[in-house]
């Protein structure tokens, strides 16, 4: 993480304007690009704002194409928080037009990348920050600092809940160290479908052993010499499982599989589950994959 004196900063990451009249329903107005991002925006704004999710429950962020829905949203927004390192690149011909006093609040954008892996095309960022509990602890003073520039009479409740989160995430953190303990070190091995987990493998100690897909992005496929290198790195790793987001389409996994015998393990990555799932919010989206993975590498 860099410095903290990077909040000192946040008015660059806020397009320059005042905060912009109440809407009719007298709560403020808004958007988050992801429901992840979308559930710690609720953690902190509660009942105090009417919260909306662009890219919806179950999709891939990377392949998600806007609907003219998508652009009403936008633009009845007064503050749109976003992950940034280019995540959300088809939203961006929509926020170029929102509104022209809405506050834009990129909530990764600062945040240290983690070592990349050997199959990660050069000058590519990776934004699938939320595998790791810090770093969605840091998006916390930008989503109460962007709330309260807009709502300043419920300032002190977004700090609060701001602060009683951040507690929640420091437990979650220790739960996962004391979890991953239980996998010997030489096992802490991942093999997932694209380049995920690196923000996690940073954190808690494991290798990232090989991605089906070369890159941060599903949109991408191998070319049979790539697949038939991955597949014997696969053989010689002793992998026990590949690890298969539930929003990518399964069968080049299912392939890889047959062909190695190695079985395949669904995570969610880029988005929640539905309500009624086992992974509605983000502290138990993470439980849910720190489960998976343990049980599956132990």
């Amino acid at each position: 993480m860099k410095p903290a004196s990077f909040l000192l900063f946040l008015p660059l990451l806020l397009s320059a304007c005042a905060a912009p009249p109440p809407s009719d329903s007298g709560l403020p107005q808004v958007l988050a690009s992801t429901d992840i991002i979308a559930d710690v925006v609720h953690q902190v704004g509660g009942e105090d704002i009417a919260l909306q999710t662009i890219i919806p429950t179950g999709s891939d962020p990377h392949a998600f194409s806007p609907a003219p829905q998508d652009a009403a949203k936008i633009a009845r927004a007064e503050v749109i928080f976003l992950n940034g390192l280019g995540l959300e690149s088809a939203l961006q011909p929509l926020l170029d037009n929102a509104r022209e006093n809405a506050l834009l609040v990129t909530l990764s954008q600062e945040l240290e990348a983690p070592p990349k892996s050997p199959s990660t095309p050069g000058g590519a960022a990776d934004p699938h920050v939320w595998t790791d509990p810090h770093n969605v602890r840091a998006w916390l003073p930008l989503i109460v600092q962007a709330l309260s520039r807009l709502d300043p009479d419920n300032a002190s409740g977004y700090q609060q809940r701001a602060a009683a989160y951040a507690a929640q995430l420091d437990v979650l953190d220790a739960w996962i160290v004391e979890q991953v303990a239980a996998i010997p070190p030489q096992r802490r091995v991942l093999v997932s479908d694209h380049e995920v987990w690196g923000y996690f493998a940073a954190r808690y100690g494991f290798t990232l052993q090989a991605a089906l897909i070369p890159g941060y992005s599903t949109l991408t496929q191998p070319s049979a010499r790539e697949l038939a290198a991955l597949e014997d790195t696969i053989r010689q790793s002793g992998a026990p499982a590949i690890f298969v987001g539930r929003t990518v389409n399964p069968a080049l996994a299912e392939r890889v599989a047959a062909d190695t015998g190695v079985r395949l393990v669904f995570l969610y990555t880029g988005s929640l589950s539905a309500p009624d799932g086992p992974a509605p919010t983000y502290l138990e989206w993470m439980r849910y994959n720190v489960t998976a993975i343990v049980n599956a590498l132990k």
